[in-house]
């Protein structure tokens, strides 16, 4: 992503401070609990820690609606592809496809690059199908999480 915000008439995209940390992890713990409770694995902590600990400052963009905090998404390479990590939506945000734009914007750019993306959801997680609507097919799986990938398409 450029280091620049992206726009359109709805949403931008703007570099993460460090303030944006902690909000970041808590909504983190808001949109995964339902997944992780169901899978067992959710713990009030760790949801939050693991956030602290994995994110690219240099990679991820907070997603502004209307000037407000509205989530975030980082696009990070790594082992010849560039991996979507932490895409979260604040919940009033969902369901209105802000989510697909964004993921379109984003899917623009590593096409003209001609760059694969991967990713991981939770087994069971609503945003697959999300992700299926955008060309990512499954890649492998375990008991916690389905690997997707998506080569670059020719589409002009």
């Amino acid at each position: 992503m450029d280091a620049e915000v992206a726009q359109t008439s709805d949403w931008a995209l703007r570099a993460v401070a460090t303030t944006d940390i902690e909000p970041l992890a808590d909504l983190r713990a808001v949109v995964m609990r339902p997944d992780l409770e169901r899978l067992g694995r959710y713990d009030e902590h760790r949801v939050r820690q693991r956030l602290r600990d994995s994110l690219s400052r240099q990679h991820t963009s907070i997603i502004l609606v209307d000037g407000e905090f509205a989530g975030s998404i980082t696009l990070r390479p790594s082992a010849g592809r560039q991996w979507l990590e932490h895409f979260y939506l604040t919940p009033h945000c969902q369901g209105r496809g802000l989510g697909s734009a964004i993921l379109r914007s984003i899917l623009e750019q590593t096409d003209a690059q001609g760059a694969t993306v991967g990713l991981n959801v939770l087994q069971g997680s609503a945003a697959r199908r999300l992700y299926e609507r955008h060309g990512f097919v499954m890649e492998s799986e375990d008991p916690v999480d389905v690997f997707m990938v998506r080569p670059p398409s020719l589409r002009s």
